[in-house]
Protein backbone atom coordinates (compact mmCIF):
# COMPACT_ATOMS: atom_id res chain seq x y z
CA UNK A 1 0.00 0.00 0.00
CA UNK A 2 3.04 2.65 1.11
CA UNK A 3 4.74 1.49 -2.30
CA UNK A 4 1.45 2.46 -4.34
CA UNK A 5 0.91 5.70 -2.74
CA UNK A 6 4.49 6.35 -2.96
CA UNK A 7 4.21 5.87 -6.88
CA UNK A 8 1.21 7.89 -7.26
CA UNK A 9 2.66 10.79 -5.66
CA UNK A 10 6.09 10.56 -7.29
CA UNK A 11 3.94 10.31 -10.56
CA UNK A 12 2.21 13.94 -9.33
CA UNK A 13 5.11 15.36 -8.52
CA UNK A 14 6.62 14.36 -11.54
CA UNK A 15 3.99 15.41 -13.76
CA UNK A 16 3.73 19.31 -11.96
CA UNK A 17 7.04 19.64 -13.05
CA UNK A 18 6.89 18.55 -16.05
CA UNK A 19 4.25 21.44 -16.62
CA UNK A 20 6.48 24.02 -14.75
CA UNK A 21 9.22 23.23 -16.50
CA UNK A 22 7.14 23.49 -19.87
CA UNK A 23 5.51 26.96 -18.87
CA UNK A 24 9.01 28.17 -18.35
CA UNK A 25 11.43 27.13 -20.39
CA UNK A 26 9.24 27.10 -23.58
CA UNK A 27 7.90 30.56 -24.78
CA UNK A 28 4.59 30.50 -26.55
CA UNK A 29 5.41 33.57 -28.57
CA UNK A 30 7.64 36.65 -28.36
CA UNK A 31 7.46 40.20 -29.40
CA UNK A 32 7.19 43.37 -28.92
CA UNK A 33 4.56 46.12 -28.71
CA UNK A 34 4.44 49.92 -28.17
CA UNK A 35 1.56 52.19 -26.27
CA UNK A 36 1.08 54.61 -23.62
CA UNK A 37 1.46 52.83 -19.90
CA UNK A 38 -1.12 53.71 -18.43
CA UNK A 39 -1.04 51.96 -15.49
CA UNK A 40 1.40 49.56 -13.45
CA UNK A 41 1.46 48.76 -9.97
CA UNK A 42 2.19 46.29 -7.32
CA UNK A 43 -1.15 44.26 -5.81
CA UNK A 44 -1.95 41.08 -4.51
CA UNK A 45 -3.31 39.89 -1.06
CA UNK A 46 -0.93 37.34 -0.01
CA UNK A 47 1.65 37.51 -3.32
CA UNK A 48 2.64 40.64 -4.79
CA UNK A 49 3.10 40.74 -8.57
CA UNK A 50 3.96 43.71 -10.23
CA UNK A 51 0.92 44.37 -13.19
CA UNK A 52 0.78 46.53 -15.53
CA UNK A 53 -1.34 47.84 -19.44
CA UNK A 54 -0.13 50.13 -22.17
CA UNK A 55 -2.96 51.41 -24.53
CA UNK A 56 -2.50 50.59 -27.93
CA UNK A 57 -4.68 53.82 -29.42
CA UNK A 58 -5.64 56.74 -29.43
CA UNK A 59 -9.13 56.45 -27.58
CA UNK A 60 -7.79 53.87 -24.74
CA UNK A 61 -9.73 51.13 -26.78
CA UNK A 62 -7.21 48.81 -27.34
CA UNK A 63 -5.38 47.86 -23.87
CA UNK A 64 -2.60 45.35 -23.42
CA UNK A 65 -2.03 43.76 -20.13
CA UNK A 66 1.17 42.43 -18.79
CA UNK A 67 3.17 41.25 -15.78
CA UNK A 68 6.77 42.03 -15.03
CA UNK A 69 8.46 39.03 -12.41
CA UNK A 70 10.16 39.99 -9.82
CA UNK A 71 13.80 39.53 -10.53
CA UNK A 72 12.91 42.18 -13.35
CA UNK A 73 14.23 45.16 -11.12
CA UNK A 74 15.64 47.34 -13.48
CA UNK A 75 12.22 47.07 -15.88
CA UNK A 76 10.46 47.43 -12.68
CA UNK A 77 12.19 51.13 -11.63
CA UNK A 78 12.00 51.71 -15.82
CA UNK A 79 7.98 51.25 -15.47
CA UNK A 80 7.44 53.28 -12.47
CA UNK A 81 9.98 56.00 -14.19
CA UNK A 82 8.11 56.14 -17.77
CA UNK A 83 4.44 55.93 -16.21
CA UNK A 84 2.25 57.90 -18.70
CA UNK A 85 4.37 57.96 -21.33
CA UNK A 86 4.69 56.35 -24.75
CA UNK A 87 6.78 53.04 -24.26
CA UNK A 88 8.05 50.35 -26.11
CA UNK A 89 7.88 46.82 -24.57
CA UNK A 90 9.86 43.42 -25.34
CA UNK A 91 7.86 40.25 -24.06
CA UNK A 92 7.56 36.62 -23.41
CA UNK A 93 4.36 34.84 -23.75
CA UNK A 94 4.17 31.49 -22.09
CA UNK A 95 1.74 29.03 -22.34
CA UNK A 96 0.35 29.53 -18.95
CA UNK A 97 0.88 31.32 -15.30
CA UNK A 98 1.39 30.52 -11.83
CA UNK A 99 -0.41 32.41 -9.40
CA UNK A 100 3.03 33.78 -7.85
CA UNK A 101 4.29 34.83 -11.10
CA UNK A 102 0.74 37.22 -12.40
CA UNK A 103 -2.12 37.87 -13.12
CA UNK A 104 -1.49 37.38 -16.82
CA UNK A 105 0.97 34.83 -19.99
CA UNK A 106 2.61 38.03 -20.64
CA UNK A 107 6.00 38.76 -19.13
CA UNK A 108 7.87 42.25 -19.92
CA UNK A 109 11.80 41.58 -20.49
CA UNK A 110 12.89 45.21 -21.23
CA UNK A 111 11.23 48.80 -21.98
CA UNK A 112 12.12 51.31 -23.39
CA UNK A 113 11.18 55.27 -23.96
CA UNK A 114 9.77 56.02 -27.58
CA UNK A 115 8.74 58.91 -29.37
CA UNK A 116 4.70 59.06 -29.46
CA UNK A 117 3.37 58.70 -32.91
CA UNK A 118 0.18 60.30 -32.11
CA UNK A 119 1.48 63.51 -30.76
CA UNK A 120 4.34 65.45 -29.16
CA UNK A 121 5.63 65.66 -25.82
CA UNK A 122 8.55 68.11 -25.41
Amino acid sequence: MKKILFIILGSLLAIYLLYFAVVYFVPYSEGTRAGELIKFSHKGVIVKTWEGEISQGISGAQIFSFSVLDQEGDVIKKMQEYQGQYVKLTYVERFGTFFFWGDTKHFVSDVSLEQSPHFNRN
